[in-house]
């Protein structure tokens, strides 16, 4: 649990310092204060996100990224009033502030209202891909006996986690590409039983790839969707990706993970006759690399070769050349994670 002071940033922290802070104390939304400490704004990951969509640079300070004031309780507020305006903004906490700024109490949403009450209330109904037919060779010798998405997290499986994720946000009608140990996902699903998933399945009779096994469900599929490969964990909200999508009206839409790579050397670059021009040391440089789900229209689907191997990069690629609208929605390093290989996955375990 975050404290309140954990919270605090201020407003000339860089958005890529903000967006470490946020995954750091796993939260999605900050405090911005003075040096007194004294309130000013809220920031969210929205806030950050929109920022690095609009390219600003990530080393722009959080004061230039603001939206208009978000909305806070006053202290003169009881708390019958404050739970109700936490309930109408479906806040992740709820800051209580004087006439002078002074923070004086802070409610989390999860100290407030039941844990059955899901903080976000989002009903998307769209239909969702799950790519779950790969042999999982980074994850041998444990998928030399289970399928990848059969593989446990504590209570559930891989596949199970990600599908929870989507039902969340509305989303129960699944399509599950299957191949390597089909049988034993299919019996799976078969005795776990969860009426929150309806799911039908698609084989190839051959690898097709990411994109090439989904020509095979192109007459059951007519609205926005999503693809999700099996071996990605993301805490994001889906609703935002939908928002995304549709405002810009975007034929596919990508959503990529800033990944942070320090360089373990002092970096240095020359100008002419080898002058130096600037060193820095052990620079950390960091990159939006493909987190693995993608929001689609169907239109996409005319795009795909039949029964020709085919990646959904190589669509996306495709997809380049037109005057569609190509997206790319971020989100920070600590909402992606990717249980394909060994130390994510033991990683994930222990937290």
């Amino acid at each position: 649990m975050a404290t309140t002071n954990s919270l605090f940033i201020y407003n000339n922290t860089s958005v890529l310092d903000a967006l470490k802070k946020m995954d750091n104390i796993r939260r999605k939304l900050l405090i911005v204060v003075d040096e007194s400490n004294k309130y000013i704004n809220l920031i969210s990951i929205g806030d950050i996100q929109r920022a690095i969509i609009d390219n600003k640079g990530l080393e722009t300070p959080i004061s230039e990224v603001f939206t208009a004031p978000k909305t806070v309780a006053s202290d003169k507020q009881s708390f019958e009033e404050i739970k109700q305006m936490m309930l109408k903004i479906r806040c992740e906490f709820m800051p209580v502030i004087s006439s002078n700024q002074t923070i004086k109490k802070l409610y989390f949403w999860e100290d407030v209202f039941d844990k059955s009450q899901n903080r976000k209330k989002a009903q998307l109904n769209l239909p969702v891909i799950v790519m779950a037919g790969g042999k999982g060779s980074r994850l041998k010798p444990i998928t030399n006996v289970l399928p990848k998405p059969l593989i446990p997290i504590n209570e559930k499986t891989i596949i199970e986690e990600i599908m929870d994720r989507f039902v969340v946000a509305g989303c129960s009608n699944f399509y599950i590409s299957v191949n390597y140990k089909a049988e034993m996902i299919k019996h799976f699903f078969e005795q776990l039983n969860n009426e929150d998933y309806h799911i039908s399945y698609f084989q190839e009779e051959k690898p097709l790839g990411t994109a090439g096994s989904i020509f095979l469900i192109k007459n059951k599929i007519n609205s926005t969707f999503f693809v999700s490969n099996c071996d990605i964990i993301l805490d994001l909200d889906l609703s935002e990706v939908y928002k995304y999508h549709r405002e810009n009206k975007n034929i596919i839409t990508i959503v990529s993970a800033l990944k942070h790579y320090k360089i373990p050397y002092g970096t240095i670059k020359t100008s002419q006759k080898g002058q130096l021009q600037e060193l820095i040391e052990k620079p950390e440089l960091t990159f939006q690399i493909n987190a693995g789900l993608y929001l689609l229209e169907p239109e996409c689907l005319d795009y795909i070769p039949e029964n020709t191997f085919f990646h959904i990069t190589e669509l996306i690629e495709k997809l380049k050349y037109t005057e569609k609208n190509i997206g790319v929605f971020p989100v920070s390093q600590g909402s992606w994670t990717d249980i394909g290989q060994w130390n994510e996955y033991l990683k994930l375990i222990n937290e």
